[in-house]
C-alpha cells in the first residue's frame, strides 16, 4: 500500500458539529442561580444568610463560582462567612 491511500486510524470519535452541546452548566449553577434570584428580591442594605451546611461544595468553591457569574453580569456582590453561614449582598458602590 502507498503512503497517500492508507488510512491512519482516528483516535476519538467525531460527531456533527451542529450537535456539540453549546454552553455550560457548571456544578455551581444551581446555588448560585438561586443566590442571584434572592438577591434580586432583597432590599438595599440585607444580605443573605446561605448555611454551609446546604453547600454541596465548600463555600470557597461558591464564592469563586458565584464572583465568576457576577462579574460576568457586572454586578457588584460582596461575601463574608463565618463557621455556620455565608453572607451574600449586593454592593451599592465600589469598595477600594
Amino acid at each position: 500500500m502507498s503512503r497517500s491511500t492508507r488510512t491512519i486510524p482516528m483516535n476519538f470519535k467525531s460527531m456533527a458539529q451542529a450537535d456539540v452541546p453549546q454552553g455550560r452548566n457548571g456544578k455551581h449553577k444551581e446555588i448560585v442561580g438561586k443566590i442571584l434570584s434572592d438577591l434580586d428580591q432583597v432590599q438595599k442594605g440585607v444580605a443573605l444568610k446561605v448555611p454551609l451546611e446546604h453547600l454541596a461544595e465548600s463555600k470557597e468553591k461558591v464564592r469563586s463560582a458565584l464572583n465568576r457569574a457576577t462579574r460576568k453580569s457586572g454586578r457588584l456582590v460582596a461575601t463574608a462567612s463565618d463557621d455556620t453561614f455565608l453572607y451574600i449582598w449586593t454592593e451599592t458602590t465600589a469598595r477600594r
